[in-house]
Order: C-alpha cells, then sequence, then structure tokens
C-alpha cells in the first residue's frame, strides 16, 4: 500500500524525467524554452485532476490534484503564482494519507521562476522545502546552500505552465523539446518528446489532443523509459486532460475533470461525456 504516496506527486512531478539521447527524432534547440511570452493560462484559471489506479486492469478513483493559478508581486514584480494540491481520498486515508502542496512564483515576463515551495505529507513523511531563484546570479537558494543553475532553469511545476505556452505547430512527429529543471539541490537536462496528435477519450469527454511522452526515470514507482504518455487539448489553452502510465505494480491514470476561468474557449472537446 505504500505506493499509494506517489499517486497524487506523479501528476506534480508531470515533467520530473531525464534526459537522455535517442536515435530518433530531433532535436528542437533549448532557445525555444526560453523567453516564451504566457498565451495559454489565464489568471485565476482553476483545473482538477482525478486520480484512478489499478490493478488487474480495475481502476479505482484514489484521489484528486487541483491546481489554480493567482496574480500577486514579488518584490514588486508581477508573478504568476501557481499552486497544485493534492490528496488521497479520505476511503483511502487510512492506508496511506497524503496531503501535499507544490507552489511556484512565475515572473509574468519572462515566464521563469523566482521561487518553489514544496510543502509534502506522505504517510507520516513530511518534507518542506524553499528556493529562491536568483536569475542575476544564476542561482538557486535553499536551505541547503547556493547552488549553480542554467539561465532558463524551471522548477517542476513551472515547467507544467512553460510547456503549455510551447508552439507545438512547429514540431513534427518524434522532435524533442529540452530543457532543465531544479529539484532536490539537482539540475536535471530534461526533454520532452512530441508524439503528434489524435483523439482521446477521457472521463470528461472526447478532444482532440497533443500527445507527449516524457522519459522516466527509473525508481520505486516507475520501469522507466518511454512508458508515460500525455494528452493536453489542441487548443490554445493546453491544459493536460488526460495521463496514463504503467507503474511498478498496476497502472495509473490522470483525468481532468473540471476547470474554470480558462483563457480560451475548449474548442478541442469534440463532445461531452
Amino acid at each position: 500500500m505504500k505506493r499509494f504516496k506517489l499517486l497524487i506527486p506523479f501528476l506534480l512531478a508531470l515533467f520530473s524525467f531525464s534526459f537522455k539521447a535517442n536515435k530518433t527524432g530531433s532535436l528542437v534547440p533549448q532557445d525555444n524554452f526560453c523567453g516564451i511570452r504566457n498565451i495559454s493560462f489565464n489568471v485565476e484559471e482553476e483545473v482538477v485532476f482525478t486520480v484512478y489506479y489499478a490493478v488487474a486492469g480495475i481502476y479505482v478513483n484514489a484521489g484528486n490534484a487541483t491546481f489554480t493559478s493567482k496574480l500577486e508581486t514579488i518584490n514588486n514584480r508581477p508573478v504568476y503564482h501557481i499552486t497544485g494540491e493534492g490528496k488521497t481520498n479520505s476511503s483511502y486515508d487510512w492506508i496511506y494519507h497524503v496531503r501535499d502542496k507544490y507552489e511556484t512564483y512565475i515572473d509574468t515576463l519572462t515566464m521563469q521562476p523566482l521561487k518553489f515551495i514544496r510543502n509534502v505529507n506522505e504517510g507520516g513523511y513530511k518534507k518542506y522545502q524553499n528556493i529562491t531563484f536568483n536569475k542575476t546570479a544564476n542561482t538557486a537558494v535553499t536551505t541547503d546552500g547556493v547552488f549553480k543553475v542554467p539561465a532558463c532553469v524551471q522548477d517542476v511545476v513551472s515547467a507544467m505552465y512553460y510547456a503549455r505556452n510551447l508552439d507545438f505547430s512547429q514540431l513534427r512527429p518524434e522532435d524533442k523539446i529540452p530543457f532543465s529543471m531544479f529539484l532536490d539541490n539537482e539540475v536535471f537536462n530534461m526533454y520532452i518528446r512530441y508524439m503528434g496528435k489524435e483523439e482521446i477519450k477521457t472521463r470528461y469527454g472526447k478532444f482532440r489532443a497533443i500527445k507527449l511522452k516524457p522519459l522516466l526515470l527509473k525508481g520505486e514507482i516507475f520501469d522507466g523509459g518511454e512508458n508515460m504518455t500525455v494528452w493536453v487539448t489542441d487548443d490554445l489553452n493546453h491544459i493536460p486532460v488526460r495521463v496514463e502510465s504503467p507503474l511498478v505494480v498496476g497502472k495509473v491514470k490522470i483525468d481532468m475533470m473540471s476547470h474554470s476561468n480558462l483563457r480560451h474557449p475548449l474548442t478541442s472537446l469534440i463532445k461531452r461525456k
């Protein structure tokens, strides 16, 4: 039952995968992940996901994750304050109690994170991290010290919102978009692989979607490799509507179940379920 603890952070850590050269697909220059302006998400946007876990092919509702955005200021600079909160359902709390909260503060002009907070409580394991990014010195300041980081480094949540603003129309299937992310006092060089477009049926409805594949790190929960698949709406919102991945034991499926204050009409929705 211990494996329930990462079912919620799984979505929050959607882009926690390693960089690894492959023989297929061209590598889009890293510059494409720097200097993007936000055209995909709105202030006061809220998107809610349900996490389903399956063993022997039967999916059960294990928990949910909610992402919200607000406009605030840090040192007189306007920022998007993005919050991702995940928790297990009350019926599973006796098995493994999860209450996780991730926050990022993104400069509205550069879409680069200025601050990241991670506050997790997973089955009695608690961890708090507070990271400040100094964009002038290209450093990340944590309670463990000062770490050198690339100029366009992202945190685990800001990477998701940055990726929503990518121009996927300029990509070909199998293309990879590299970027850097700071996590647990380390810099990881990573990528997103673009797989093209297709229609996908979710518990919310049927969508025209953009299909993406991250390369997962092998660990306690995941076998590693390109087994995870992510579908985002094929419209200007680019919100994830379905995530699927096998686990070491069982499978996980995450569906977008509700949304409010989207920046653009959800034109990718073909049919509401």
